[in-house]
């Protein structure tokens, strides 16, 4: 965790609120472009889709009481570092829930930074080898890592170890990503709140 530790007591430059990771995310929507150098056009379209799926989770994520009590309960300093990028579906379903979350307590400063800008960071938060995001690490006051999260909540982890263990010729990638929004959309972010409530009771 060296650079990720570098990093963030060097002021963490370059990384952005919840809120200005949003606007950007408009304001390239508004262009026809997303994050990173990947411009291709199944991108553009999925950042599209993200905007609408962070707009309705801003406006309709209602946390269980037991996590909202877990969180207020915290009373020292603490970072959360994201990775992100705007393009990805996975960090669009749950980034909005760790927004709600950290808002509750002033002592948490959640912070966002792009995965492709950060890969020295990214690499030492690598899931099963991979660069896989959103990638969420929490740090206390003494800048000792606390706890780690994602890239997605459990079941949905397990999909996607199941598709990537599939022979070929598999099935569409477009299609697998499809049947995880559906797997988001059923679930309602309940896997993520109660995967969060284990980890801040343990804080």
């Amino acid at each position: 965790m060296e650079n990720t530790l570098a990093y963030v007591k060097s002021g963490m430059p370059g990384s952005m609120t919840y809120d200005e990771y949003f606007t950007l995310m408009n304001t390239l929507v508004d262009e026809g472009k997303t994050t990173g150098e990947n411009q291709n056009e199944a991108f553009v379209k999925y950042t599209f889709l993200n905007r609408h799926r962070m707009n309705r989770l801003n406006k309709t994520v209602k946390l269980r009481e037991d996590l909202q009590q877990a969180v207020s309960s915290i009373d020292e300093p603490m970072t959360w570092l994201v990775l992100s990028e705007a393009w990805c579906g996975d960090a669009a379903q749950n980034l909005p829930v760790i927004n709600q979350v950290a808002q509750l307590n002033e002592h948490i400063s959640l912070r966002v930074i792009l995965r492709d800008e950060n890969l020295s960071i990214m690499d030492e938060l690598l899931t099963n080898g991979g660069r896989s995001i959103p990638k969420l690490v929490a740090l206390n006051a003494e800048n000792e890592v606390v706890f780690q999260w994602g890239p997605r909540p459990a079941p949905v982890q397990e999909m996607v170890n199941a598709y990537k263990a599939m022979p070929e010729p598999k099935k569409p990638y477009s299609e697998f990503t499809e049947e995880v929004q559906k797997w988001y959309a059923v679930d309602k972010t309940a896997t993520m709140q109660a995967e969060f409530l284990e980890l801040l009771v343990a804080v």
